[in-house]
């Protein structure tokens, strides 16, 4: 072999051996590949959404707002003798606790009982004008005057004012002052009111006198009365009678009085006599005027 083609094997032989070496694996480790995490789809965002408002439901009304009031009977036994009365307690009296009202006492007339206002009809009168909104709701208090005859009837005023008054105040939820206490009464039940209206004011601002049957030497004192009571408390006063009624002429004479001290009044004139027919018929009316002296306060 000629040394030319020794150095060609040699060449040859390096060459492949470089190859080899080439394609050996590397004894450096090889990089650890970057996990890539998997493509989520995001979940929506939550979304608040509000509950619908929770209605409150209308109260109730009240059973008692289409019932009529009630009657009851009382005794005032600490008086001599023992005051009776009737009480006259609008619809829902016993279920609103809460609520005051104003007072009406109303007195009956001569040899009657305190039964006979109930009996021409003023609480049912009441009960209508209540139910149907025309006026605010009030107690109607109807004291017996049964002992006019007797001595013990001189006392009923004083009865009345020192004692009844008080005992109902303090017994059913009334407004207890002047402006929401009102007195009223035929024949004889006026003459009181009359008399105890005027002398007693600071107890009444409102005073209903139906067929005046004037009490004893009242008439002697009605100027005097009228000039006691402070221009600024002068009360409401109502007065009606029959024109064939036996008590017109001192009725008419009342009435003269209140003009000349320069009392404001209403004065009514109708046909008709001293009888229950005759108040029957006018019941309403005074029942309506009462509540209308609350209604415009």
């Amino acid at each position: 072999m000629s040394t030319r083609q020794a150095i060609i094997r040699m060449t040859i032989l390096l060459s492949l051996l470089a190859g080899l070496i080439a394609c050996s694996p590397s004894n450096q480790p090889l990089p650890t590949p970057t996990a890539i995490p998997p493509t989520s789809t995001p979940e929506p965002a939550n979304t608040f959404t509000p509950s619908p408002p929770t209605e409150t439901p209308p109260p109730t009304p009240l059973t008692c707002l289409t019932q009529p009031g009630y009657v009851d009977e009382g005794l005032l036994e600490t008086t001599k003798p023992p005051q009776a009365y009737f009480i006259y307690l609008p619809p829902c009296y016993d279920e609103k606790t809460d609520k005051r009202y104003p007072v009406l006492y109303l007195l009956h007339g001569q040899t009657y009982t305190a039964d006979q206002w109930v009996r021409l009809g003023a609480a049912n009168v009441l009960d209508n004008l209540i139910l149907s909104g025309e006026t605010q709701p009030f107690i109607i208090v109807f004291p017996d005057d049964r002992y006019w005859n007797l001595p013990p009837g001189a006392g009923f005023g004083q009865r009345l004012v020192e004692h009844l008054i008080p005992h109902i105040d303090s017994t059913y939820r009334t407004l207890p002052d002047r402006n929401h206490r009102a007195i009223g009464g035929m024949s004889r039940g006026a003459g009181w009111a009359l008399r105890l209206g005027f002398t007693r004011w600071d107890l009444f601002s409102v005073i209903g006198l139906h067929s005046l049957a004037i009490l004893q030497k009242d008439a002697s004192q009605i100027d005097n009365w009228i000039a006691d009571i402070p221009p600024s408390a002068h009360p409401s006063v109502f007065m009606d009678i029959g024109e064939d009624d036996q008590e017109l002429v001192m009725a008419t004479l009342v009435e003269a009085q209140f003009n000349e001290n320069g009392l404001s009044h209403e004065w009514h004139l109708y046909s008709g006599a001293h009888t229950e027919e005759y108040w029957s018929a006018h019941v309403n009316e005074y029942i309506e005027w009462y509540a209308e002296q609350w209604n415009t306060r």
